[in-house]
């Protein structure tokens, strides 16, 4: 199997088509592509009515979807009743516009909290958007530049999976799986089946049944969404959708789930990026734990922890280490840890130079006096833990950003 990184963005799916707009603060984003489809939404216990409604969608419309309206500038949260009903009246609006069923139309929002959506805008800005609902690539990237909020940047990524055992397919034997996802704050998803937000729109030509297609979603959720953080902070709207258009044939689960990985940790990495105020992307590989899920949460807990994420901003090494240290010994794992077994390693990237150095070799700081500094002027940080309890291969890896100054200007309001 080969998965190759390729252009058109969603709107590569055969069966999609997409657009959007944005006006000021204010965007819809409208994405049609009929088929199977799942979804994992926020484990929030307050949870959005655009995510009630469209949980909803799913066990109504029998795991199928023929659109996806989503608005920013306004989350629809703690909204009430009228909220469920905006969410409502945004599918028949779309059902009207489109000629779809509307018990087949996901709904989704992102924006402040407690505010009522102004309906006639979105009737409105609909309109527009019909108009230029287009299967040419640009349809999905104007989606996804609608849905933004505080990005800074759209997020887009689309891959086709040349199938196992034929070494070269024509073109039309290809599958394709393409994404579209915002975030940038208050992001730490814990998303599970059945304001500033994480959302993410994912489409395929695959042939794969609901029960593969759902499979398929939480693993790669889990290696990727679920391992991103921000500020630790959990929406109440987060919603990630996989729709199946079926229209390029059959494709093995074991070659989906691999493709609908490498676009899902893209994606992800992307909204770690462009975290608010963000300076630096950091990257944690976790391995030798006793369990996966030891691993997946020493690598949370690291780019979790307030302190760390600071003293990357100040490009501290004696405080980012030490700070490490405090944050595995205070993380939910199952096994004790014995410091001797623990190793550290940390290279940074910046523009095309790497560096790389060794700061904690089987539970001894190693001194890398000026050089340490240098490492973490890079504006890609990768730190390496071995915690050399399990096997090496036992491992995770989460992604996150510094916390910035200008983090606290964006959220003091």
């Amino acid at each position: 199997m080969r998965i190759e990184v390729v252009k058109g963005g969603l709107c590569a799916v055969k069966g999609v088509r997409a657009y959007g707009i944005k006006e000021g603060n204010k965007g819809l984003a409208l994405i049609e592509g009929k088929g199977k489809a799942v979804g994992m939404f926020t484990s929030n216990k307050i949870k959005a009515a655009p995510v009630r409604f469209t949980k909803r969608q799913l066990e109504k419309g029998e795991g199928r979807i023929s659109a996806i309206i989503a608005n920013s500038g306004c989350a629809n949260s703690f909204t009430g009743e009228k909220g469920m009903r905006n969410a409502e009246r945004m599918a028949e609006l779309v059902s009207s516009s489109l000629g779809v069923d509307k018990e087949e139309v996901a709904v989704a929002s992102t924006g402040p909290i407690g505010k009522q959506l102004d309906m006639g805008l979105i009737e409105k800005q609909l309109g527009k958007v019909v108009k230029g609902i287009t299967s040419e690539g640009e349809g999905g990237k104007a989606a996804a530049r609608a849905i933004m909020t505080t990005d800074t940047f759209y997020k887009e990524q689309v891959v086709s999976i040349a199938q196992t055992p034929k070494p070269e397919p024509q073109p039309d034997e290809k599958v394709i799986i393409g994404g579209i996802a915002k975030g940038s704050g208050m992001i730490f998803p814990h998303l599970g089946l059945a304001t500033a937000t994480m959302l993410s729109f994912i489409y395929t030509d695959a042939d794969l049944s609901t029960e593969a297609l759902g499979r398929s979603l939480k693993d790669a959720v889990d290696n990727s969404f679920n391992m991103i953080v921000v500020d630790g902070d959990m929406s109440t709207n987060d919603m990630v959708l996989l729709v199946s258009t079926g229209r390029s044939g059959e494709i093995s689960e074991e070659d989906f789930k691999e493709g609908l990985n490498s676009v899902c940790k893209e994606l992800a990495k992307l909204i770690a990026k462009d975290g608010e105020g963000a300076t630096k992307f950091v990257e944690v590989r976790v391995r030798g734990a006793a369990s996966v899920g030891d691993a997946r949460e020493v690598a949370k807990s690291i780019v979790r922890s307030p302190l760390v994420k600071s003293s990357i901003f100040g490009e501290s090494p004696d405080l980012t280490w030490g700070r490490i240290i405090a944050t595995i010994g205070s993380s939910s794992i199952s096994e004790d840890i014995e410091p001797s077994r623990i190793t550290i390693s940390v290279k940074s990237e910046k523009g095309k130079a790497e560096k790389r150095g060794l700061v904690v070799k089987k539970g001894e700081f190693v001194d890398l006096s000026g050089e340490a500094r240098n490492i973490m002027e890079g504006k890609e940080i990768i730190i390496d833990v071995d915690l050399g309890i399990g096997e090496e291969e036992v491992e995770a890896t989460a992604w996150g950003c510094d916390l910035s100054y200008d983090y606290v200007k964006i959220n003091a309001g």
